[in-house]
């Protein structure tokens, strides 16, 4: 995980890292979100043009080192990442930050 190279959309606008808000149960939300990841830079570019298409030009594609991952989702107070398996779908595992 730390030789890898992943994938993360940013808004240009406000540089704000684009996140997901999963509901685990009604009872407990988590307001930080989980920092969404791709293995491949056309995976996100593919994600951001299928669902985001309106707003599309407002972000762009950023790469980030595995080894710099950890600092990221702390420094963003991130409850962890959500890695896009499918970007058409989309199929998102979601990993808590240990």
């Amino acid at each position: 995980m730390f030789s890898q190279v992943y994938y993360v959309i940013r808004s240009t606008t406000d540089g704000r890292y684009l996140v997901a808000h999963p509901e685990i149960n009604s009872e407990t939300t988590n307001s930080t979100g989980y920092l969404l990841i791709f293995s491949q830079d056309f995976e996100a570019l593919s994600y951001l043009n299928t669902h985001g298409k309106d707003v599309a030009n407002r972000f762009a594609v950023e790469s980030v080192p595995g080894s710099q991952l950890k600092n990221l989702l702390k420094r963003w107070g991130f409850a962890g990442v959500g890695v896009v398996r499918d970007p058409l779908l989309p199929t998102i595992e979601f990993f808590a930050q240990i």
